[in-house]
């Protein structure tokens, strides 16, 4: 299996898996990108994978199923064309002899879904198609969920295997990273993958997809019980209850938010 980023709109990756003979495509929210690479690549698209239901995630959709009539998948949603297999949390998806394990990932939305597709012979290593959810060193905006569920999600996501690739649906690598290297000035990690992503950009190329194992060293978002970020915390905001991690989570959100 093949793992392509198709740029699209201002910032978005449409993500498409292939075995160079039929494809998958997370969040398409436009069509044509995903058109043009299955016309140059000579892919059937069979799949469509669905993570939440906002138009950049979407938008694309009912274009590509006209063209290819691809199955569309994932979480209830009036937003999502239809005709749609509904899918949620502990469900399994069959696609292309793998199988993608849905997990429920509120926070951004509140039927936000994730996709988790374990190492196989013919994929080396574990995927994770998180939409919204994480990115490369943040997670999300809180549109429809509280930062009870939004942490309690990262936390699922952090606990997969350290190799999983993350697959977010974003180019936010550099903004958060400047985030993160504040609330961490002296984290050697964050330090040193801010300049790597820089020089990734520098040559036009994606910073994604991240893993789990390296966002774990990052992501002051996967990292709310570790004492530095806590400190930063409290210093942006005095008085907060340091063992409370949703309330830590919760104030790192919405300084990011302002930031």
């Amino acid at each position: 299996m093949k793992l392509l980023a198709l740029p699209a709109l201002s910032d978005n990756y449409f993500w498409l898996w292939h075995n160079d003979q039929a494809a998958v495509v997370i969040d398409p929210g436009e069509a044509a990108p995903v058109l043009e690479a299955l016309n140059r690549l000579g892919l059937e698209l069979q799949h469509i994978v669905v993570t939440h239901h906002h138009k950049d995630h979407v938008g694309g959709i009912a274009e590509l199923v006209q063209h290819t009539g691809a199955l569309v998948h994932g979480p209830e949603h009036e937003s999502v064309p239809k005709p749609c297999q509904v899918l949620q949390g502990g469900d399994a998806l069959e696609v292309l002899g793998h199988t993608l394990e849905v997990l429920a990932v509120p926070g951004h939305t509140a039927t936000h879904l994730a996709y988790f597709a374990a190492s196989s012979p013919d994929q080396s290593t574990p995927l994770l198609f998180c939409g919204d959810t994480l990115f490369s060193g943040g997670c999300g905006r809180l549109f429809e969920g509280s930062p009870q569920e939004m942490l309690a999600s990262l936390k699922v996501l952090g606990h997969l295997p350290a190799n999983t690739q993350v697959c977010c649906a974003h180019e936010y690598t550099l903004s958060n990273l400047k985030f993160a290297t504040h609330v961490e000035p002296n984290n050697p990690a964050t330090v040193a993958h801010q300049a790597h992503c820089e020089a990734l950009r520098l040559r036009g190329e994606p910073t994604v997809p991240s893993s789990i194992g390296l966002e774990l060293q990052i992501n002051p978002f996967l990292r709310t019980q570790t004492p530095g970020v806590i400190a930063s915390v409290l210093a942006h905001q005095p008085g907060l209850d340091p063992h409370n991690e949703v309330d830590v989570f919760a104030a790192l959100r919405e300084w990011k938010n302002t930031f």
